[in-house]
């Protein structure tokens, strides 16, 4: 069975394009533009209204679409951003109640955190301890001890490395280590949001935060990151934007006041386009029965088969970083190779996307791809110089 025709925009704007970067800029789906223009719609009908309708429906629904699919049952601890950058600023300074701040962290996260760090450890804002990512096979149980020495305020990693597709496998334990009044367990579920079935144990969803965001698996585009926020950590956020001043009215006059749940960490005014075309793909999903479990189980195939496909390709020279197994497994195929920039730029060159990190070619699945692409995209392997 094909999903094709619920991608019926995004892939008929390039006919003859292979996108196997689905873990990179995931294609988005028709239910998408209705989302769009609902957006719009409410905008042009309601003008200065239409804040009345974001806030009291668009946003619940979409608070419920997240801990639905977090698992934690808990639409109240969610709050939305632009970006994730904006959350861990944000997240950071609520955590900062001495300086420097000592971080642990991995040598493998994404560049809006790692650049982050790195500045703040070069302002002496922050001491960053980074744990190797390698060996892939006892990075949890390193992390996890070192996280249990208790020399750190501030631990951060990422629940699927989006380097090389492995995966921090021990997040209830970490979470275990959160107080309130330090360290924070700050988890990073980028690309394990809508691509790990129910990622956040309720346990865990008591302690730590999480971060994640609709521009990956959920399909939703930019704009529609969010936080999940455990009661009890940061009341009185340091950076407050307007919106979390829904405060307790028995404040008395002049004193900052902030919202009980999470939206004490709101920020200002925001484009609420990516919160209308996340809730129009989640009524997507619904309505065509399916789920994550679902959609994984699919890509877990096509990606056993690429594999197969590959074997006689100059990719079966490559090192395979994440290996399909029995547990939770990345929506992409990461392979290291020295040649892995050229087989990119080569593949470019014939209208197939993929990306590649350094050494590191990504190819990402998703529910717009089906056995005829990967015959395609394997034709083109076989071409490629070895």
């Amino acid at each position: 069975m094909s999903f094709k025709a619920l991608f019926s925009r995004s892939l008929g704007a390039d006919p003859e394009r292979l996108h196997m970067a689905a873990h990179s800029h995931h294609l988005w789906p028709d239910a998408s533009f209705d989302g769009q223009v609902e957006c719009w719609d409410d905008a042009a009908r309601l003008a200065d209204r239409k804040w009345d309708r974001i806030m009291g429906e668009v946003w619940p629904q979409a608070q419920r679409h997240v801990a639905t699919e977090l698992g934690t049952d808990r639409p109240e601890a969610i709050v939305f951003a632009p970006n994730t950058h904006e959350l861990i600023v944000r997240l950071f300074a609520a955590a900062s109640k001495k300086s420097p701040v000592r971080v642990l962290t991995s040598d493998g996260e994404f560049h809006s955190a790692r650049r982050q760090f790195a500045r703040w450890e070069e302002a002496g804002a922050a001491i960053v301890e980074r744990i190797a990512v390698e060996p892939f096979d006892t990075f949890s149980s390193r992390f996890l001890d070192a996280a249990r020495t208790g020399a750190h305020d501030f631990l951060f990693v990422s629940q699927v490395l989006f380097g090389s597709g492995r995966t921090f496998d021990r997040v209830a334990e970490l979470a275990s280590l959160a107080r309130p009044d330090g360290p924070w367990v700050v988890i990073d579920g980028y690309h394990a949001f809508m691509a790990v079935d129910a990622p956040f144990p309720a346990t865990a969803a008591q302690s730590a935060f999480y971060l994640a965001g609709g521009y990956k698996y959920a399909m939703a585009g930019e704009g529609c990151a969010f936080l999940h926020a455990p009661p009890g950590f940061g009341p009185r956020p340091r950076i407050t934007g307007w919106y979390a001043e829904f405060e307790d009215l028995t404040l008395p006059p002049g004193q900052v006041g902030y919202s009980k749940d999470a939206m004490r960490f709101m920020g200002a005014t925001f484009d609420a386009s990516g919160l209308y075309r996340f809730n129009a793909v989640r009524r997507m999903l619904v309505e065509i029965g399916l789920e994550t479990t679902h959609i994984s189980a699919r890509v877990g195939s096509l990606q056993q088969l690429l594999l197969e496909k590959l074997n006689g390709t100059p990719f079966a020279s490559a090192e395979l970083l994440n290996p399909l197994g029995e547990g939770p497994h990345a929506r992409f195929l990461a392979f290291r190779s020295l040649d892995a920039q050229r087989w990119c730029a080569d593949l470019a060159a014939r209208n197939c996307i993929v990306d590649v990190r350094g050494d590191v070619l990504r190819i990402g699945l998703g529910l717009y791809h089906d056995e005829d692409d990967i015959d395609r995209f394997s034709v083109l392997a076989a071409e490629l110089e070895a």
